[in-house]
């Protein structure tokens, strides 16, 4: 089969051993076995690599317009063609990792308020001790989601969302069957290991398998998932508090355990993400894949990419370890900026309100055991409401950049106001109503913005080789600042009603300032494109901070000159 011409550097460069000729097709996907033909033309020299089957031709972008040399490759054909909605459902089976994330954090607040679990651990209705609890399984999270990065890459996301769902079963089970604290601690100690093994790999999958122009709405399934997952685990708790037994609480473990096995059974039926494959030289099942998911719209744009990305990894190192991530130039602002954000996503102060929220809701005058945790249910549901429509329509047409600035001040706004009522004694009578209103706003702009801007747009911004790894120390710091919240946020309640809600208003104002100054917009561009957008960005933001800072020193040198001008003026 002919191929499309592609540039060449130079005019005169007509001969190519037939050496070079095969290396060059091996590179680009056409099996070592076939048989390699060159043929003279007028503008250059022709290359093609034959196969009797059929197969389907790609261009290759070269460097200069002038006598192309051009080159011939062939991609095989899907073996098992796929309707157009498979993507979909791939990206909803691996987002069910979001469900079990979900779960717990929507339950485990509701378990430890029961009544029949505090009769077996008594020592849990110490602040302290509970704080801890909550806190564990965030502990070994954030250090499970540093290992992470190098298994994504090492042995495929697949098989690390896998492996993480299994772990999270065995300890979802332990929790399930434990008679006393240590076997509880341990058991939550494992749930979160599997939890940072698969999260940061499933926002790993969801991006490379996702074309350009819904790159968002897939991305966005696990944050879907993961509301669909808090409130089950809240109304699950809802439903099972009548029960007169230790059942009420261990049955949303015993739910929990169940999905987990499940995800990590059907795994395996699922593909491998096309950029893994690349990156690991196994390019003709990377071609299946896309083929088989059938990329329409953006097909032949991405197949170029991953055709620049294979003739890139020539010469060079394969994947970013965490070390070479900071030293390398192009992902060491990446991958601070996607640290700094995962964090402060985190110290906005959701998890405070999920974790929490029968607590919160008491403090806000919801006095019922019933009443506060059917309020926590509400706060769910709108989870859920408000993703839908952010994952369907905002985000892929509004942008990452406004729903991260806008969503930050709105949320920033909500906190604020709920620390003053309480620092004003205004929380009593028809106030309680007010700050219960704020904080579903709360959650209402967190759910449209945030929750599903911020998983997508880290992930996006990086380089291929930096990807696994930059993901995985930017979970490691929303898990870590995660355990801080889980830590502090009962003794801080207990001891001051508005401090923590000032807390996280100022952590939204800061963090929407730097992504004003600091983050590109991404929305429609391919992961190649990305990298332009990035360089602009940066240019623009040292634009930034240099007006600043002159702005600040002439500021200073005007009053320094003002003050003088006084003192002359005295003097005389």
């Amino acid at each position: 089969m002919r191929g499309q011409p592609v540039t060449d550097a130079r005019d005169n460069e007509l001969d190519m051993d037939k050496e070079q000729v095969e290396d060059s097709a091996g590179i680009l996907g056409a099996p070592p076995s076939l048989p390699i033909t060159r043929s003279m033309t007028a503008t250059g020299v022709e290359i093609h690599a034959q196969e009797s089957t059929l197969a389907r031709n790609h261009t290759v972008p070269g460097t200069s317009s002038n006598s192309p040399t051009v080159v011939s490759y062939n991609v095989p054909p899907a073996q098992t063609p796929m309707n157009k909605r498979s993507i979909y459902y791939v990206s909803a089976f691996c987002s069910f990792g979001g469900f079990l994330f979900g779960a717990d954090t929507g339950s485990i607040g509701s378990i430890t308020s029961m009544p029949q679990f505090i009769e077996v651990y008594p020592t849990l209705r110490n602040e302290a001790v509970l704080g801890a609890l909550v806190a564990t399984i965030l502990m070994s999270a954030s250090l499970a989601s540093f290992a992470s990065g190098w298994l994504s890459d090492k042995y495929s996301r697949k098989w690390t969302i896998m492996l993480g769902a299994y772990i999270f079963g065995i300890g979802a089970a332990l929790e399930a069957g434990s008679f006393n604290l240590p076997m509880l601690i341990i058991g939550r100690l494992i749930v979160g290991v599997g939890e940072g093994f698969f999260l940061s790999a499933i926002g790993v999958y969801l991006v490379e398998i996702a074309p350009p122009d819904v790159r968002g709405r897939i991305s966005c399934m696990l944050q879907l998932f993961v509301t669909i997952g808090i409130t089950t685990g809240y109304f699950t708790c809802y439903g099972s508090l009548n029960i007169q037994s230790t059942l009420s609480w261990r049955t949303p473990f015993i739910v929990q355990a169940g999905v987990a096995m499940i995800l990590g059974s059907g795994m395996q039926w699922l593909p491998y993400s096309p950029r893994w494959l690349f990156q690991n030289g196994r390019v003709e099942e990377a071609w299946r894949v896309l083929e088989a998911f059938d990329r329409h719209s953006s097909s032949e744009k991405e197949k170029e990419e991953l055709i620049a990305k294979a003739q890139e990894r020539q010469g060079r190192d394969e994947t970013l370890g965490v070390v070479e991530v900071f030293k390398d130039p192009d992902s060491r602002g990446r991958t601070l900026l996607a640290v700094f954000m995962m964090g402060m996503q985190q110290l906005s102060g959701i998890d405070g309100v999920l974790f929490y929220g029968p607590i919160l809701f008491s403090q806000a005058g919801l006095t019922s055991r019933q009443g506060s945790f059917l309020a926590s249910g509400v706060s769910g549901i709108l989870n859920i409401v408000c993703t839908i429509p952010a994952q369907l329509y905002l985000l892929d047409k509004w942008g990452r950049r406004s729903s991260a600035i806008v969503g930050g001040l709105v949320m920033a706004v909500c906190m604020l106001t709920i620390g003053s009522m309480y620092a004003a004694g205004a929380d009593a009578g028809q106030g309680r109503y007010a700050i219960i209103v704020f904080i579903y706003l709360f959650v209402i702009a967190f759910s449209t913005t945030w929750a599903v801007s911020f998983k997508l747009f880290i992930t996006e911004i990086q380089p291929t080789r930096a990807r696994a790894t930059a993901s995985s120390l930017a979970h490691s710091s929303n898990w870590l600042c995660n355990l801080a919240v889980a830590l502090t946020t009962p003794l801080f309640l207990s001891r001051s009603s508005s401090g923590p809600y000032f807390m996280f208003g100022a952590c939204l104002l800061l963090t929407s300032v730097v992504c004003m100054i600091w983050m590109p917009e991404t929305l429609g561009k391919s992961l190649q494109e990305v990298d332009e957008v990035w360089d602009i960005r940066m240019k623009k933001s040292k634009e930034i901070i240099h007006s600043l800072v002159t702005f600040g020193v002439g500021r200073e040198r005007r009053n320094d000159t003002n003050e003088m001008e006084l003192q002359e003026r005295g003097r005389a």
